[in-house]
């Protein structure tokens, strides 16, 4: 009985360190001609000028890492009215992720995707116009007036909010460490 429960808890740790190491498709980045103010414009859901005030890394699921930025909105051409944004690229390399510096204003064209986790996020890309607001002014020049934010948000605490993983991950080996503490106990009675 006891040699049975023994190699249960040791398949179930096995089971449990090889889901993490489980390979995860990777995807080079290979950018096109650069689109037109009008066409990316067209293509964005979001295109606003903004400081950024935080730049955090963030591990997906998949074990890839990526970049969420929170942005202070100044001026919108498109999209909501918030105060500020949160944006999404990759880490840089070879995954198309745009290098954000904090406190540093750019013209950020944004639409949905899935290519950096599981869920649709707000993200940018290198292969799009997005650049440091200071060398834009063609972009500028086209896109005209923009309007302020009307709807002040406060989006801070949503950068370092715990990834279910992380949850999930905790509990899993609770959970296992229990089951070892019962076994010893019942061992030893």
């Amino acid at each position: 009985m006891r040699k049975t429960i023994y190699s249960l808890l040791l398949s179930c740790l096995v089971v449990s360190i090889m889901t993490i190491f489980i390979p995860s498709a990777v995807y080079a980045c290979s950018c096109a001609q650069h689109q037109t103010v009008e066409a990316e414009y067209s293509r964005s859901e979001a295109v606003f000028a903004g400081r950024v005030l935080e730049v955090k890394e963030q591990r997906n699921l998949d074990g890839s890492m990526t970049k969420a930025a929170l942005f202070e909105v100044s001026q919108i051409w498109k999209g909501g009215s918030e105060s500020q944004i949160i944006i999404h690229t990759g880490s840089g390399g070879g995954d198309c992720g745009f290098y954000f510096e904090k406190d540093k204003e750019y013209l950020i064209y944004a639409h949905p995707s899935t290519m950096y986790g599981d869920k649709e996020l707000l993200i940018t890309i290198i292969c799009d116009r997005t650049n440091i607001l200071t060398q834009a002014q063609e972009d500028l020049a086209i896109l005209g007036e923009g309007k302020v934010p009307t709807d002040q948000v406060n989006l801070e605490g949503e950068l370092y909010r715990i990834h279910p993983f992380v949850w999930f991950t905790g509990i899993g080996i609770a959970v296992i460490v229990m089951m070892i503490l019962f076994v010893r106990r019942k061992v030893r009675k």
